[in-house]
């Protein structure tokens, strides 16, 4: 898929494409439709694998985009994206966020979307922590293929849990994020907790890197490499037939 243009067009100043990346998760069991109630049940003790939300990146991504959340939707199997503009230091940024799904078997289709990313969201779930764990896997992932110039924030998702559910401390994600040089935020879809603050934050680093390489100005210096007009002798050179006089 081609990058999108990140510079203005008539209704915004700057179109930057961000990604969510993080965990899946996978709940166990056989859905059904129950006709006389008219919803879907989980059977828990039959039935096959399939996704959960995992680190609740969709749920990040219907809040902000939305300002709704909810418990009860289909996981993204995939790709999906949301489009937002907001305002930022007077200029207008579209913000064009993709929502991956993390499993293993989908990253083949999730690594054609690192392409032409400007900022990505590393999101685990602060009660799971082998999401945290893998947090460095998708960094490679990143470094692997991604822009080397891409923006990243490490987002810790569902701080609203219980204390005692926590797997992960704040101070082990402060820790994680000062070690890659990036920032870090703490989020709860659920309550709003810092949704809107990480995707704001991201924007403005994006935007300014942007803006600062607008301000400089182009090489327009065409160079050509002239020949050695000096043999190995001291003497000089003879000049080509097609360029003499």
């Amino acid at each position: 898929m081609a990058a999108p243009p990140a510079r203005a067009r008539a209704d915004y100043d700057y179109l930057i494409k961000l990604l969510l990346i993080g965990d899946s998760g996978f709940l166990f069991g056989l859905v059904y439709c129950n006709k006389e109630d008219g919803y879907l049940a989980l059977d828990n003790d039959h039935g096959f694998r399939f996704p959960s939300d995992g680190v609740g990146k969709s749920c990040l991504l219907l809040r902000f985009s939305d300002g709704s959340f909810t418990t009860s939707f289909i996981t993204t199997i995939g790709i999906d994206f949301k489009i937002r503009t907001i305002e930022l230091d007077g200029k207008r940024i579209k913000l064009q966020i993709w929502d991956t799904a993390g499993q293993e078997r989908f990253r083949t289709i999730t690594t054609a979307y690192y392409r032409g990313a400007m900022g990505i969201l590393l999101v685990y779930d602060v009660t799971d922590e082998s999401s945290f764990n893998n947090i460095r896997n998708w960094i490679r992932n990143i470094e692997q293929h991604a822009s080397d110039s891409v923006n990243k924030v490490l987002v810790g998702n569902k701080a609203d849990m219980d204390e005692s559910k926590r797997a992960v401390p704040t101070s082990k994600g402060q820790a994680l994020a000062d070690e890659y040089g990036i920032k870090f935020f703490e989020t709860s879809a659920k309550t709003n907790l810092n949704v809107e603050q990480v995707f704001f934050s991201i924007a403005r680093d994006i935007k300014q890197r942007l803006a600062e390489t607008d301000s400089k100005p182009e090489d327009r210096t065409i160079k050509i490499n002239k020949p050695d007009q000096t043999a190995a002798d001291g003497s000089a050179a003879p000049t080509s037939s097609c360029c003499g006089s």
